[in-house]
């Protein structure tokens, strides 16, 4: 990804999932956004972005945070918001064992209450290790947890899975979480 691609990418993520009313914008239900009214936006603040990087930006990144509706006339984020929005997403059953990436000063509160969403609409799983791992490093030496997901589902606890692959779920109880 190039240096203008990530700053594309970090003004999207900002403008999509948590401050759209900052430029003038109205997530739609589903959290959509009609592209030409984003690329007015970001112009009329201060920070222009062209029809082609935004496609740029979005096939080209590797987590694929954004994705455009199938006329390509609206742009959304995938998932990560932490403004109100009805991503429309349906339950979904998960695998047996999704993980989670974090790092060790969080480990204490994680086993003692779980996992919680904070100000996100949803707590984030992956479905391999190695992902988790990547996100647990962002932040520090990457503790990786096995969340029972199967279990917990089976329990009566709900699942998403986003349009990037991310799986969602409000909580996960501490009795469902282990260190791996």
């Amino acid at each position: 990804m190039s240096p203008r691609s990530t700053k594309v990418s970090k003004y999207l993520a900002k403008h999509l999932r948590h401050a759209p009313s900052e430029i003038g914008l109205t997530l739609q239900p589903g959290g959509w956004v009609a592209v030409d009214d984003l690329l007015r936006a970001a112009g009329e603040n201060g920070f222009p972005i062209t029809y082609d990087e935004l496609v740029e930006c979005v096939e080209t990144n590797d987590k694929r945070r954004y994705s455009f509706d199938e006329t390509g006339d609206v742009i959304r984020a995938s998932q990560g918001h932490s403004v109100e929005v009805d991503l429309q997403l349906e339950e979904r059953e998960p695998p047996e064992v999704l993980y989670h990436g974090t790092v060790d000063r969080f480990l204490p509160s994680i086993l003692s209450v779980g996992l919680n969403k904070g100000k996100r609409h949803h707590v984030h799983l992956s479905k391999d290790f190695e992902t988790a791992r990547k996100v647990g490093a962002r932040r520090g030496g990457p503790v990786v947890l096995t969340v029972d997901a199967g279990r917990m589902h089976r329990d009566g606890h709900e699942f998403f899975l986003s349009a990037n692959g991310v799986w969602l779920t409000d909580a996960v109880p501490p009795e469902y979480v282990t260190k791996t």
